[in-house]
């Protein structure tokens, strides 16, 4: 029988914690995602060690093993399902709850990671909005359940367990795997097992090993001490920049496998005394309901107050998901983890069918019929011009494409004019088409589009999940000379960079003037919680309003930041002035809206927003002194 270890739960109680307050929005945890990882080699670890010891006390059963499974992750895991699945039937509303049912089904599946890597993309509904987004780590351990003991019976039967001749070619074939797709396929090497297994195994790894020597207990220390340091590091400067998993991951996977391993071979040492405090164990202990619990209250308490939360109603989001862990620890996991009469295979098989079936049914019913729309009989979801106005793939391009696949001779966007302007950056620069093709005789030239999603207008910018961005940026220089730019227009999501700083756009500008051409740069535009048709029901009470508005999600001194860093070295355009009334923002005026969603223009916020900079000279060819640095 396995010795238990106090301090393996009070590991995942740091790895749980760490990811409760980063969801939480305590920006200090910027890296706290890495706690998923820590349980991923935490798990390899457990779930090896037990395999294991069947195989050499001769009772290895893969039957056996799947009942385990079933009563250890099972009962909670569909319990919070259904349970999010309700509350969403109430609460959300037909796109988001169509969304939710798509998920449940995908989870009842065990195959959320593959629904969200599929269904991520640069227009899609904001995690914000996703109860279950979680899940995907537990679909990928899941997965990895299904190959695991199958591949311990095959090196057990065929290869004379040598464990490690099989295991570290996988390992590492799956590291190497998730460090090229780091900037290949980021969104797949997030979500998918074959690019997360080696976290998984390197857990297994510790089982297989012949690391059982006692090494001197100063080492052992050492070696502690420093897993903490790796895992704290990781958790600390880490961002959502960070590109990850790939070479990055190895600082909190490292951390956890030495931890393991230091106080499996001196128990009693520093780290481990450390994580077997008391309250660790008892965190640790409920760790898993705890994971369960936090993301959907997060989500749905989120949709109730569209707007950041106070550090008040954090700290009680995080009570309420230790309070829930523990009753689902208490009176969930432990009765089906151990009851008290032994249940055969067959009965354990056939409940987990049918339970898979009964929250399966859920989502289909909630997908099939649209999010059940009658709910809410008041509420539609208008079909807003503007998108398609952008000539996605050809002018605006999309992510996988290269700069090679733009055509100036289709994004010449207006014409009549004798000089030429380029409208350069990312969506935020591609939402203003729009208004820039009914404003164009109004403007002192042709608008030339070359936009790319995600691509901030910076020549240094590099984005670990779009690598095509930086050739894409750095092209615009033989473009602007191909096409006789004499003016550029830079627009972009810059709240965004608010992790890394807008530094780089100062050299960018110098860079385009040493081209002789004139630079105009437009700050942030509003950005809203959540989309506006969910706004416009909530604040309208479901009926049709002619005028609405909304604070702002973003801090609004962005525009303060971008304009101190270009100094006079470009005209600055702030639209927050020219759209807003105080902190206030208008989404919908008579009736019709100016946004697609949660921020990009509609074709007649567009039209909207680019009379307005025209009123105040933006686009004049003589630029006014107030631009420069004033915002009016």
């Amino acid at each position: 029988m396995t010795k238990y270890r106090a301090d393996i739960d009070g590991l995942r109680a740091i790895a749980v914690l760490v990811v409760v307050f980063y969801h939480a929005g305590f920006t200090t945890f910027s890296g706290g995602y890495v706690g998923v990882d820590v349980f991923f080699v935490i798990s390899g670890f457990v779930i090896t060690r037990r395999l294991l010891d069947d195989v050499y006390a001769d009772r290895f059963s893969i039957s056996d093993f799947y009942v385990r499974r079933m009563r250890r992750i099972f009962p909670a895991l569909f319990l919070v399902v259904a349970i999010t699945w309700l509350v969403g039937l109430f609460l959300f509303l037909p796109p988001h709850f169509e969304d939710l049912s798509k998920s449940t089904v995908a989870t009842a599946l065990f195959s959320s990671n593959i629904y969200f890597w599929r269904s991520s993309g640069y227009f899609d509904i904001s995690a914000l909005v996703r109860p279950l987004l979680h899940t995907w780590s537990l679909a990928v351990e899941e997965q990895y359940y299904v190959f695991m003991p199958l591949a311990i019976f095959v090196v057990a039967r065929f290869w004379q367990r040598k464990w490690l001749w099989f295991f570290i070619p996988v390992t590492l074939a799956s590291f190497g795997l998730s460090v090229a797709a780091t900037a290949v396929a980021p969104t797949a090497n997030f979500f998918l097992l074959p690019t997360r297994a080696w976290e998984l195994l390197l857990g297994a790894l510790l089982v297989m090993a012949p690391l059982g020597w006692r090494i001197p207990r100063l080492a052992a220390n050492a070696l502690g001490v420093a897993g903490l340091c790796l895992i704290a590091y990781a958790v600390l400067t880490f961002t959502e920049e960070t590109p990850f998993p790939g070479f990055a991951a190895l600082l909190p996977c490292v951390g956890a496998a030495l931890l393991i391993y230091a106080g499996g071979v001196q128990p009693g040492i520093l780290a481990a005394r450390f994580l077997s405090l008391a309250p660790f164990v008892s965190i640790g202990l409920i760790s898993y309901s705890m994971y369960l619990y936090h993301w959907p209250l997060i989500v749905f308490s989120r949709y109730v107050l569209l707007r950041e939360f106070t550090i008040a109603e954090s700290g009680g989001l995080i009570v309420a998901s230790v309070a829930l862990g523990y009753l689902s620890y208490r009176f969930v996991e432990q009765p089906f983890r151990y009851p008290r009469q032994r249940r055969r295979a067959g009965p354990v098989f056939a409940a987990t069918l049918g339970a898979v079936v009964l929250v399966g049914a859920l989502g289909v019913v909630g997908a099939v019929s649209r999010g059940f729309p009658s709910r809410f009989p008041d509420f539609v979801k208008r079909e807003i011009a503007g998108y398609h106005e952008w000539k996605p793939k050809t002018c605006f391009l999309l992510s996988g494409q290269s700069s090679k696949e733009w055509r100036s001779e289709s994004c010449m966007r207006t014409t009549g004019h004798s000089r030429n302007i380029l409208l350069w950056g990312d969506s935020f620069a591609a939402h203003y088409v729009p208004g820039l093709i009914r404003h164009g005789e109004a403007l002192p030239g042709n608008v030339i589009q070359y936009t790319a999603a995600g691509c901030m207008p910076i020549l240094s910018f590099f984005s670990y999940s779009l690598p095509l961005c930086q050739e894409f940026n750095l092209n615009v220089l033989d473009v602007i000379k191909q096409q006789k730019i004499e003016t550029v227009i830079m627009s972009g999501r810059w709240s965004s960079l608010r992790g890394r700083g807008v530094d780089g756009l100062r050299p960018t500008i110098e860079t385009l003037k040493k081209l002789g051409v004139d630079v105009y740069v437009i700050g942030q535009s509003p950005i809203f919680p959540i989309d506006v048709h969910t706004l416009a029901y909530r604040d309208g009470n479901g009926k049709e309003q002619a005028d609405l508005q909304r604070s702002l999600a973003i801090d609004p001194h962005i525009n303060e930041q971008l304009r101190d860093v270009i100094a006079d070295s470009a005209v600055f355009i702030d639209p927050l002035p020219r759209l807003c009334v105080g902190t206030l923002c208008p989404y919908m005026q008579g009736g019709r809206f100016l946004y697609e969603d949660y921020g990009h223009f509609s074709t007649d916020g567009a039209d909207r927003a680019v009379g307005r900079y025209i009123s105040f000279g933006a686009f004049a060819r003589a630029k006014t002194p107030d631009l420069r640095a004033s915002g009016h």
